[in-house]
């Protein structure tokens, strides 16, 4: 392959993977044409972008990104998968497909999270994560809690005292209270 053909795989490589931040790498060799069409419509409908390449022509059209640290020490071709709504949601989505005895080809490689290299190992860990829906809901309890509290706190002893009034209000206006309970 020519210097001047290998600049345009780069640049187009460059161009595709622009605002990538998280990234995994994963093996597709070993899948026929069929699975590997049905893998990635599953992966396309769930909001994944797949591209094979050749690591080092990867590898020099990352250099200077995030992502260029998810090639160091990879040969022959691999596949990265981008997208989802964060990394952790993208390795859950990866690891389910390697728990799939459809998809017996397919393995995870590692990847790059906040410009740290992944091993193939912590792509399973990274998917036992919350995801980032998962975080912002427990935040958002974790924030609404303490004013639930005070609100249950103030309503219940404000219902107890409308309670009393309405029952003091139902009794006829001549009537003598009731004693008080001795304390």
């Amino acid at each position: 392959m020519s210097k001047y053909v290998k600049n345009l795989i780069s640049d187009n490589i460059r161009e595709r993977l622009t605002n990538v931040n998280d990234a995994l790498l994963v093996n597709m060799i070993g899948l026929n044409a069929n699975t590997n069409h049905k893998l990635r419509a599953e992966l396309r409908s769930k909001n994944i972008s797949v591209l094979v390449v050749k690591n080092s022509l990867a590898a020099r059209a990352m250099a200077g990104t995030p992502l260029a640290r998810m090639f160091d020490g990879v040969e022959g071709s691999a596949a990265v998968c981008w997208g989802c709504e964060d990394i952790v949601s993208l390795a859950k989505e990866v690891t389910r497909i390697l728990q799939s005895d459809q998809y017996k080809a397919f393995q995870a490689r590692g990847g790059v999270m906040d410009g740290e290299q992944l091993r193939a190992e912590q792509v399973a860990e990274v998917a036992k994560w919350p995801s980032r829906t998962e975080q912002l809901s427990l935040l958002m309890g974790q924030v609404l809690s303490p004013g639930a509290n005070l609100v249950s706190q103030l309503t219940s002893a404000g219902g107890a005292l409308a309670s009393q009034i309405a029952e003091r209000a139902k009794e006829p206006e001549g009537a003598e209270a009731p004693p008080a309970p001795a304390a």
